[in-house]
């Protein structure tokens, strides 16, 4: 399974800076609130963004 969160979705459930370490990003760098990320299940399950 793929999960697909948006950087406003991750802000909004605190897990922005794990997604941005989990894909390689800069805080710094400029990302757009719309910007998608696709997780794994063992990713999303790792920020607590789904249960199994």
């Amino acid at each position: 399974m793929k999960i697909l969160i948006t950087a406003s979705e991750a802000m909004e459930k605190g897990v922005w800076l794990e997604v941005l370490n989990m894909f390689g990003r800069d805080p710094d760098e400029e990302i757009g609130l719309g910007e998608q990320f696709i997780l794994t299940e063992e990713q999303a399950l790792t920020l607590g963004l789904i249960r199994k």
